[in-house]
């Protein structure tokens, strides 16, 4: 089951994202705004607390009304511990290294925790995911579903 958590929208509350009311699209524009198909840098609250968070990178997958939706990154690797992190109902998908990650590391995207995005919020633009990639990703987010 997808969870669904709000990102940091700037003096406004906003209602959680239906996952089934989501349609991913892949639109990267490079026009200085964020855009689905997109790694950004945003706030993302901890999910034990969302008082407390930390600025990371965030796969945009869709829009859903003014915001938009994303999938956290890391570079932590969960595949040595991939039956533990599932047992907790956390799916990761391998995507490699890319400009948004400054020391070259491989990252992976959290496809169970659809975040949602302020466009308002987004630090900067991080890189564009290839087509192949953010594909995997979308077939993975729809299978945890």
């Amino acid at each position: 089951m997808i969870k669904t958590v709000l990102g940091r929208i700037v003096g406004d509350a906003a209602d959680g994202i239906d996952p089934d009311q989501v349609s991913m699209e892949y639109t990267p524009t490079p026009d200085g705004r964020p855009d689905p198909g997109e790694i950004v840098w945003t706030w993302v609250a901890y999910e034990d607390d969302p008082s407390l968070g930390k600025d990371r990178p965030v796969l945009l997958v869709a829009r859903a009304g003014e915001v938009l939706v994303g999938l956290m990154l890391t570079s932590q690797d969960h595949d040595r511990d991939a039956a533990d992190e599932a047992s907790f109902g956390r799916y990761w998908v391998d995507i490699g290294s890319g400009p948004w990650d400054a020391q070259g590391r491989p990252s992976e995207v959290r496809v169970d925790r659809l975040l949602s995005v302020d466009p308002a919020a987004v630090r900067r633009e991080g890189a564009v995911l290839d087509r192949v990639r953010f594909d995997q990703v979308v077939d993975a987010v729809l299978a945890h579903r």
